[in-house]
């Protein structure tokens, strides 16, 4: 039998007995501090747009067809000779390079197929093939309008959307990889960049001729895990510019060069950022028990106050959803997925190797954060802090035991610092809101304030907030910190759980919803009028002690 040794019992003969190797890992806490060989934060796929900036509005368009066109008349006509001059250039480049060109097929994998041609790819660099597809974009057309006082004819320029061809040039960079860069053939030409920054990874890791064991779309093992861990936070906003910069120099241009000298030039913007945490595990085993204890206690993630705080963000009725976790099984392997707005964060265990979580911003303006290339940094650190958020929050709901004496602690009035403070009773109301009101805060990056807290304690406690008084809220405020389950963020009026009081707020709010008041429910005769197998128990143990008792009295 894998995984285990057979050994006979020393007092019967011929009776085999098995026991295991290790002992298999029981709890989150455990599968992430001991079993995780790899740990790795990387951008993972980046899809940009590059444009030109002046051209995404009719007045710079029309700016650009009279001025820099010379054309009279606000037309279109003036960029037709650019459309065929950008699209006869692509032909003359791909059958001068020998390039192979490809028509994509509806409903065709792209993804597939690139790789499949990557493989037969004998260049450390260059183009591998070029595809073709008809896909929708927003252009620009010419109609007819008529002036209101002359009722003359005359030709505008409007947005409008159609159906057009774009090329695909499907790359291999030196320092990235494989990457791809899509034109639109029709004016203003705008242009989307797909990079990918686990493969930037082992580009470089190969430059530097340091070991590694490649994982789909990650690293498996690295003999430099350091040196790994900073080659992936080099990847930086001047190091992807300079890519493109590197490809338009090569590849056919939809501008000429005076074009670009006056400023008509593809600048980068974010349109799809993929952030991801990826956990190498010792052993499968451990991943399917960590998707396994995990999915049991975190199945609300997805909701609307739960999301609002990973991100930081209000959530209104006019908040566009769905706010949601779906728990989505592809063949045994199932995947955790919690959505808010455009932006999704996924997990799941990755070849059987590594726990991936990963983090998918669509809308950059979700966070209140330009699409420039330049805001890299600002959703690096959102994506990897909701990453990080999420693995905590589950490591700690699932373990969050306290010893003893911390217990009693927190039932009794202290001294701490020569500051009374009166105690956190566990079956009193008001405490049990006051904890449930910060737990809420928990995954707030800002934390929360006084009237934050005021607003949620007051909605639990069933009372009008203006029954809690700035006083009265002081004065909870103070015995969560004195006690250490909150500590102000410095040069702020903003509070924010501490390790030990998101530990504490779990464990004490959890213990009394599912086993004091549960149980002393089931306990109680007139509040479970339906028998319960606790109750049952308990009326056959009480049967068994006044039976012991009456024979006691008998022998005696």
């Amino acid at each position: 039998m894998k995984g285990t040794t057979v050994r006979r019992s020393p007092g019967r003969k011929g009776t085999p007995q098995t026991e295991p190797k290790s002992k298999l890992p029981q709890t989150v806490a455990e599968v992430l501090g001991k079993h995780v060989v790899l740990e790795v934060e990387s951008v993972d796929r980046m899809y940009l747009n590059a444009i030109v900036p002046r051209l995404q509005i009719v007045e710079g368009a029309l700016r650009f067809i009279r001025q820099q066109r010379g054309a009279k008349v606000a037309s279109t006509n003036a960029v037709e000779p650019m459309t065929r001059n950008f699209v006869a250039a692509i032909e003359r480049f791909v059958r001068q390079h020998q390039i192979p060109m490809v028509s994509f097929q509806k409903g065709q994998r792209k993804d597939q197929l690139a790789a499949q041609m990557r493989a037969r790819f004998p260049h450390p660099e260059g183009v591998v093939f070029v595809g073709k597809a008809q896909e929708k974009c927003t252009v620009y057309r010419t109609e007819k309008r008529h002036n209101p006082k002359t009722g003359r004819a005359y030709a505008w320029i409007v947005k409008s959307t159609a159906l057009v061809n774009h090329y695909y040039f499907y790359c291999v960079d030196e320092n990235f990889g494989p990457f791809f860069l899509k034109f639109c053939s029709y004016f203003p030409y705008n242009a989307k960049l797909c990079l990918n920054g686990h493969e930037y990874a082992k580009q470089q890791l190969a430059r530097q001729q340091i070991a590694y064991q490649p994982l789909d779309n990650g690293i498996r093992s690295c003999a430099d895990p350091k040196r790994l861990q900073q080659i992936c936070d080099s990847l930086s906003a001047a190091k992807i510019d300079m890519l493109l910069r590197k490809w338009l120099r090569r590849l056919p241009h939809p501008y000429p060069p005076a074009d670009r000298a006056a400023g008509y030039r593809y600048q980068l913007s974010i349109w799809q950022i993929e952030l991801s945490l990826t956990q190498v595990l010792d052993r499968p085993v451990s991943g399917r028990m960590f998707f396994e204890d995990v999915i049991r206690e975190n199945l609300d993630l997805g909701r609307p106050k739960q999301m609002q705080l990973i991100f930081d963000r209000s959530i209104t009725k006019a908040t566009p959803g769905p706010f949601r976790t779906r728990v989505i099984t592809d063949g045994v392997i199932p995947s955790l997925h919690i959505d808010y707005k455009g932006t999704r964060i996924k997990q799941y265990h990755k070849e059987g190797q590594a726990l991936r979580t990963e983090t998918t911003i669509n809308n950059t303006r979700d966070f209140y954060i330009g699409k420039s290339l330049h805001n890299l940094p600002a959703l690096r650190k959102i994506g990897f802090q909701a990453n990080r958020r999420v693995l905590e929050v589950q490591t700690v709901t699932h373990d969050s035991i306290l010893a003893e004496e911390t217990l009693q602690q927190l039932q009794r009035p202290r001294v701490v610092a020569g500051q009374r403070v009166s105690s956190l009773r566990l079956a009193d109301p008001t405490v049990q809101a006051l904890w449930h009101a910060v737990l809420m805060f928990d995954l707030l990056p800002a934390g929360f304030s006084n009237s934050q807290l005021r607003a949620h304690l007051a909605q639990l406690l069933g009372q009008p907030v203006e029954t809690l008084t700035q006083g009265r809220m002081s004065y909870h405020l103070r015995r969560l910190r004195l006690h250490g389950l909150i500590e102000r963020i410095p040069k702020t009026h903003r509070y924010r759980l501490t390790s030990f009081g998101l530990r504490v707020t779990l464990f004490c709010t959890r213990a009394y919803a599912r086993i004091f008041r549960r149980g002393l429910g089931m306990l109680v005769p007139a509040a479970s009028p339906v028998p319960s197998p606790i109750l049952c128990s308990f009326h056959k143990l009480e049967q068994q002690i006044h039976s012991w008792v009456e024979q006691a009295k008998l022998a005696a």
